[in-house]
C-alpha cells in the first residue's frame, strides 16, 4: 500500500485550488481531490504569527509521481512557499486503489 499517498496543499482561494487540481488530474499526477474550506490557518511568516483563510486540497496520488506533482504545484501556486505534504496510505479498499491506479500516469 505504501506506493499510494495523500497530498495536502493549501491555497489562497477556492479558484486557485480548483485550477491546480484540474491541472494535476489532466496531467494524471493525481486521481482525484477534495477541496475543503475555507479553513483558518495560523503560521509563522517573516518572524510574525499570521492568520489566513485558505482552502485545503486533499489529493490522492502515487509516491513515484510526487516530485513531478510538486514541481507542477510550485509553478501554478501563488505562494512563495506553498504547503505540499505527502502522507502514506497504509490501507485502502482494493477496488478503490485499483481505480486510483487506472487514473494515474
Amino acid at each position: 500500500m505504501s506506493d499510494y499517498i495523500i497530498v495536502l496543499v493549501t491555497t489562497a482561494s477556492k479558484q486557485e485550488a480548483e485550477r491546480i487540481v484540474k491541472h494535476l488530474i489532466n496531467d494524471r499526477l493525481i486521481a482525484c481531490a477534495n477541496i475543503i474550506g475555507p479553513v483558518t490557518s495560523y503560521f509563522q511568516w517573516e518572524e510574525k504569527i499570521e492568520r489566513a483563510e485558505e482552502y485545503l486540497a486533499i489529493m490522492k496520488s502515487r509516491k513515484d509521481l510526487f516530485d513531478r506533482l510538486t514541481e507542477a504545484v510550485k509553478i501554478l501556486h501563488s505562494y512563495k512557499v506553498p504547503e505540499i505534504l505527502a502522507l502514506p496510505i497504509i490501507e485502502g479498499s482494493r477496488t478503490y486503489l485499483d481505480w486510483l491506479e487506472t487514473c494515474l500516469g
